[in-house]
């Protein structure tokens, strides 16, 4: 069996090593790059199944490193970062990222967190190949299993893997209602954490995309004190 491709794009030497011998260690082929730029480079020449991209680095950082990579890929991007400051997150979150992680780290959760978005992003494509004529269509919003798009009014979104897990999720499930924890543990999946404000961050930004008005819902709605709901018209 071909092994799974993992990037890392890390300038700290002895972190990058670490996280390289670790996802060796558990089957993965690991490539690395050093700053945001050779990152981008190496990303447009290979396969990669998941990137790891630390923020602060030189010639060209993380978020403009993500930015490059969302131009053209839905791939897994876990973001590294010193700061856990919670604007932080809101920012790699909203650019684009599948998931973040506050060093230092442990590498049980380095691992559970790799695992968890490879395994999810390889199952969707997998399950999604063999799908036939599964469409969904809400309003002006259609999601097209069979080549795995997202369009509104015509027009092509550009979502991520997470963005579209969450709204596959809703229009799967349109009579129910799904709190934070809901989402989270059917997107991400992981025990790792409880920092349920990333779906409140993904939320917004997958709203930002399929809505009209963002701050006037229509599509999926805010159940107050409990989570959210899909309430566009089929």
């Amino acid at each position: 069996m071909e092994k799974l491709k993992i990037l890392v794009v890390e300038d700290d030497v002895s972190i990058n090593n670490m996280i390289k011998e670790t996802l060796l260690r558990e089957g993965y082929e690991v490539s690395q790059a050093f700053n945001g730029l050779e990152g981008v480079g190496k990303f447009k020449n290979d396969n990669y199944k998941l990137v790891i991209l630390d923020i602060m680095m030189p010639v060209m950082d993380g978020i403009e490193a993500m930015r490059e990579i969302r131009e053209n890929s839905k791939v897994p991007i876990i973001i590294l970062s010193a700061k856990g400051e919670e604007s932080d997150k809101v920012i790699g979150l909203g650019m684009g990222a599948d998931d973040y992680i506050v060093k230092p780290f442990s590498i049980a959760e380095l691992v559970a967190r790799v695992k968890s978005n490879i395994r999810r992003c390889v199952y969707y494509s997998d399950a999604h190949s063999k799908d036939s004529k599964k469409v969904y269509q809400y309003g002006n919003v259609k999601f097209d299993l069979n080549n795995y798009t997202v369009t509104k009014n015509g027009k092509e979104l550009s979502l991520t893997a997470k963005e579209m897990k969450i709204l596959e999720l809703f229009f799967e499930n349109p009579n129910k209602v799904f709190t934070k924890v809901n989402i989270y543990d059917s997107v991400w999946g992981d025990e790792f954490t409880s920092d349920y404000n990333t779906v409140t961050v993904h939320m917004r930004r997958l709203r930002s995309k399929v809505e009209d008005s963002p701050n006037e819902p229509k599509l999926i709605e805010t159940v107050w004190g409990i989570g959210y709901r899909l309430a566009g018209n089929k």
